[in-house]
């Protein structure tokens, strides 16, 4: 198994490569595919080593600030990226705004998420300082509308790609933890923070979904699909940047 180091070292490789100019846009896609999949294989060999003794991984909780605008729409971004890393998401609302998210999982993939949230909430930041709806569907759609629904899509896109990287490294994997194979393994651990997630908040109810009504999703999907997701040089939470 590739250590911490080895692992970033190689998806920084792969990064630069697809941040050359002179690759095509395929080319670009495939590179950062590679390095969403050796993300998801560092999250498999932390869950085996795990299982087999080696090291402690428990079952843990964090609490992560959100802040306005759209602290929804980060909410939103946040599960969407905790989900398929195998944690579950707690908002605390107040009135229309969230102001914190628990992310509840264990901590070597409370770990992944948080670093992927700091890393993909500021490329979704700082994009949404510059995106406005070219062509309005809707008459009179405000540029707000259009971003929430924009950070919809991106949020999803985002969804999608890391769901594939776990679900592809769990099933490829080839190094196995006693007689349990990686797909086990990752489905006992599913299945622990599931059981100690409902004996902790099991007593709570799901909000229903929103119906948000702007223009912005594709073009939110199109950024998450080309989102950036190296975590290198994350060694602490960062500030996004502001958006007005």
């Amino acid at each position: 198994m590739p250590d911490h180091d080895t692992l970033l070292a190689r998806v920084r490789k792969l990064l630069a490569k697809a941040e050359d100019p002179a690759v095509t846009e395929a080319e670009a896609e495939s590179y950062n595919t590679k390095a969403a999949e050796l993300i998801a294989r560092y999250g498999i060999d932390q869950a085996l080593l795990a299982a087999s003794g080696a090291t402690a991984d428990e079952i843990t909780q964090i609490m992560i600030p959100l802040e306005n605008p759209y602290s929804r729409d980060k909410a939103g971004l946040l599960t969407n990226i905790a989900h398929p890393l195998r944690c579950r998401a707690l908002l605390h609302r107040l009135g229309q705004s969230v102001t914190a998210v628990t992310v509840f999982g264990f901590r070597s993939d409370l770990e992944r998420t948080e670093l992927l949230y700091t890393s993909l909430l500021l490329q979704a930041t700082t994009q949404l300082t510059r995106v406005r709806p070219e062509n309005r569907v809707f008459a009179g759609e405000s540029l707000a509308a259009y971003r929430r629904t924009w950070l919809h899509g991106f949020s999803g896109a985002v969804y999608e790609r890391l769901r594939n990287s776990e679900d592809t490294a769990a099933r490829t994997h080839t190094t196995s933890a006693g007689n349990r194979s990686a797909e086990l393994v990752i489905q006992d651990r599913t299945a622990m923070v599931k059981q100690a997630y409902d004996e902790q908040y099991g007593d709570l109810r799901s909000a229903p979904p929103r119906r948000l009504s702007g223009s912005g999703y594709l073009d939110g999907h199109s950024a998450g699909e080309r989102a950036n997701l190296n975590t290198t040089g994350l060694t602490g939470r960062r500030r996004a940047l502001p958006v007005r």
